[in-house]
């Protein structure tokens, strides 16, 4: 076994792209295997942030083979502005490859994921309305187009036809939207296939035989557990999987080895959807400009509240996590007292399980267990034993709760701010 797998276990934005950028360090292929360019994360190299959307952080190592794999839906346009940017920052980008099996985001996408968001009025789901949505609803519809229709000119210009009459009839006659030009996305998406053409494999083939070989695969997801679509607070989710990482690579779980889950030191959610230990106050005011809390993508201030041992637990528990990383301790440097909460109280009786009903959720009462706080900096630490005693209470209480030993923790957003305390690999 030779796979390590990196994913969220609250609501995304925990610092995935940070762990690994970081593990990324003693991995030969990094690869990402869901989502879109809804997600975001930020690397800081030196005193130089980079934020990417699609393409894994390990593209700031020449020496890293990336991939995009089969479960992603790629938008065209976002990919070009990418590459654009690794070049011009001076790093490779010959080293990527692209699943001939992930689906192709396209304008109409973009479009009915704004008119769909509107139409659900106060019930929105706080979508980046960056086509995600709409592009998996083709994919289990099986009219998406995927890469390896979109590379052969004639498949291309025959699929996008008929989906352009099809999305159009959906744009005007449902939205009362304008409907978007069949010749303008052939024109234009023409020449972002030829873009992408060099990079198109059967990544699935290629991380098999990799993994066979012994060479070490990073597995990085989108988002975060509590955003899947079949385990998260739907119907406030995401698309697609953030746990799927079998399927969305096309890996079998006998390569395996560890499964990271990524969480912060509190919790914090962008969009609309239950959020128990959120904190509209002072606290959460605090926290949120600590912590530099606005989305990577969209510039949205998140929303923050105490860390929440059920989510982590639930989500621990569904993706088969095998070691928690503790980002962001640093934010909390300052606070007299800290919370976790162990447990939710609905009418009476006390839950520990996550409730998959909205109507539960809406009635649950947060249980918390306070600890006391630190004023120490902890930017600098380097090692366990330098941690206040407070903090190494803070993460025992964390591992005792959710049942999952820390193996990692961060001071801040550098990659020299990150302790191992087990080894991953």
């Amino acid at each position: 076994m030779s796979a390590v797998v990196v994913l969220g276990t609250q609501w995304g934005d925990e610092g995935k792209g940070k762990i690994t950028d970081f593990l990324a360090q003693q991995a030969e292929i990094i690869s990402r295997y869901q989502g879109g360019n809804n997600a975001g994360h930020t690397i800081v190299i030196g005193k130089k942030r980079h934020a990417l959307r699609l393409i894994p952080s390990g593209i700031f190592y020449d020496d890293k083979i990336c991939v995009l794999s089969n479960g992603m839906v790629i938008d065209p346009r976002v990919l070009k502005e990418e590459l654009d940017y690794i070049q011009q920052e001076g790093y490779r980008t010959d080293q990527l490859k692209i699943s001939n099996r992930a689906h192709i985001i396209l304008p109409y996408h973009n479009v009915l994921d704004e008119l769909q968001e509107e139409a659900r009025g106060n019930r929105a789901i706080g979508t980046t309305k960056k086509g995600i949505g709409p592009a998996y609803t083709d994919k289990a519809l099986r009219s998406g187009i995927r890469v390896c229709d979109f590379i052969e000119p004639d498949t291309f210009a025959q699929k996008l036809r008929q989906q352009v009459t099809e999305k159009n009839e959906w744009i005007v006659k449902i939205y009362n939207g304008h409907p978007v030009s069949y010749d303008e996305i052939l024109d234009e998406y023409q020449a972002l296939a030829e873009l992408i053409r060099p990079f198109v494999v059967d990544t699935a083939a290629f991380l098999n035989e990799e993994l066979g070989k012994g060479n070490k695969v990073l597995f990085e997801g989108a988002q975060g557990t509590m955003l899947d679509y079949d385990h998260g607070t739907y119907p406030f989710v995401t698309s697609s999987n953030p746990i799927g990482f079998c399927v969305g690579a096309g890996v079998g779980p006998r390569h395996i080895k560890e499964v990271i889950g990524v969480a912060k030191a509190y919790t914090s959610r962008v969009g609309q959807g239950v959020f128990p230990t959120e904190q509209n106050n002072s606290i959460g005011d605090l926290i949120r400009e600590t912590g530099r809390e606005y989305g990577t993508v969209t510039g949205r201030p998140r929303r923050v509240g105490w860390f929440d041992a059920v989510v982590v637990k639930h989500s621990c528990r569904v993706a088969g996590v095998t070691g928690l990383t503790i980002n962001s301790l640093d934010v909390l440097s300052g606070l007299e007292k800290v919370k976790i909460c162990t447990g939710y109280r609905h009418k009476g009786r006390v839950i520990q399980e996550y409730p998959a009903s909205e109507k539960v959720l809406l009635a649950c009462e947060p249980i918390y267990a306070e600890l006391n706080g630190w004023t120490e900096d902890l930017t600098k630490i380097t090692s366990y034993d330098q941690l206040p005693e407070n903090v190494k209470e803070y993460l025992h209480f964390i591992e005792n709760k959710v049942g999952v030993a820390v193996k990692m923790f961060s001071v801040g957003p550098e990659r020299k701010q990150t302790v191992i305390l087990d080894g991953v690999w």
